[in-house]
């Protein structure tokens, strides 16, 4: 089959070869045939080394499509079953899902080092332990989500890792209060979903953040009250806020230095929502009486900062429901031989979203 394979880590392009066979098909395993993902930042991070992931691997990781074939022992799906591919599944029974915080389950982890593909020169993993830049992909059951048959699949993919981050990131992790101000810093396909969130909660200000204008003009168009570049930041937070800063500040970019200007735009007592996955050897610094002093909640939010599959039924109801734009976040859609051309563009913040159609 056709994939999309990064050989070495830090390498900017993508090698389409169709060479590339699936594996680990077995018990409580499935096949599935993927249709769509969207290409995702993290892809990127995870290409040039941010994000840690073993070279050679599939990028994507925010997928849909079809059930070919089920493993012994998996009863919740079926072949021809229309699924999206959830790339942190919760297990059940860890600690943190007995506690209820799904989003925390390291199991799906723990498939990570584990090789996902392999081509006549060796083992291919899967980003995050899936690996949706290929035509079939092999994960664990949990991994496959059944969707309803009016989501298509580009929607589907969407919903398996952006709109469940961004959105779960306004509504479950800040819970943004009514009436509230609040600052997106980072507009792409995430951030977007956080301005959504924040308008479904009833904030009266919303201010998105980005250098690119496309972007800030996407941003007015799903629900942002004003969008600044970052060096109009300081000025909004003093036209909106008389100095104070906003209450909710939202993180999408998953830098030190975004997240130190996030955290002085926050207004004492306000909420810092820190949503964009960064470098290990990024450091945020804080001294010790600013933190006690101003009172600020520091609130990182993993995947939505919420139980998944609640999550994405949310989603589909708000979607169907018109109170989200799902549609509207995807700014491109190329084949799979497209690939490149469609990083080229994130890299320079052309596009929210680009669904890569397989």
């Amino acid at each position: 089959m056709r994939a999309a394979v990064l050989h070495e880590t830090g390498q900017d392009k993508l090698d389409v070869l169709d060479d590339v066979e699936a594996v680990g098909f077995g018990p409580g395993k499935v096949r599935i045939r993927v249709r769509a993902t969207g290409l995702c930042h993290s892809d990127l991070s995870a290409m040039n080394g941010v994000l840690p992931q073993p070279a050679p691997f599939v990028p994507g990781h925010e997928g849909a499509g079809e059930i070919l074939d089920v493993g012994d022992g998996v009863t919740a799906v079926a072949p021809g079953d229309r699924v999206l591919l959830c790339w942190l599944p919760a297990c059940g029974v860890c600690p943190s899902c007995k506690r209820g915080q799904t989003q925390l389950c390291l199991a799906g982890f723990m498939n990570a080092g584990t090789p996902n593909f392999k081509r006549p020169a060796g083992d291919v993993f899967g980003f995050a332990g899936t690996g949706a830049f290929a035509e079939e992909i092999v994960v664990d059951a949990g991994c496959a989500v059944p969707i309803p048959d009016d989501v298509p699949f580009d929607i589907a993919a969407l919903i398996g890792c952006g709109v469940t981050t961004g959105l779960g990131a306004a509504v479950n992790t800040a819970d943004v209060a009514p009436a509230s101000s609040v600052a997106v810093i980072g507009c792409g396909g995430v951030g977007i979903s956080a301005v959504q969130g924040a308008r479904l909660k009833g904030a009266a200000q919303i201010v998105a953040v980005d250098p690119v204008a496309s972007r800030r003009e996407a941003a007015l168009r799903f629900g942002a009250t004003e969008a600044v570049a970052p060096d109009g930041l300081a000025d909004a937070k003093q036209r909106i806020t008389a100095g104070e800063g906003f209450d909710y500040v939202f993180e999408v970019v998953g830098k030190s230095a975004t997240a130190r200007t996030a955290y002085e735009t926050t207004r004492r007592g306000g909420t810092l929502c820190i949503v964009g996955a960064g470098a290990a050897d990024d450091v945020l610094q804080l001294n010790m009486f600013e933190l006690f002093f101003d009172e600020k909640r520091i609130l990182p939010s993993m995947y939505g900062g919420g139980d998944v599959r609640t999550s994405y039924e949310r989603a589909i109801a708000l979607w169907r429901a018109g109170r989200i734009d799902l549609e509207g976040l995807i700014t491109h859609r190329v084949p799979l031989a497209g690939i490149n051309d469609a990083l080229d563009q994130m890299r320079t913040g052309a596009a929210l979203r680009t669904c890569v159609e397989l």
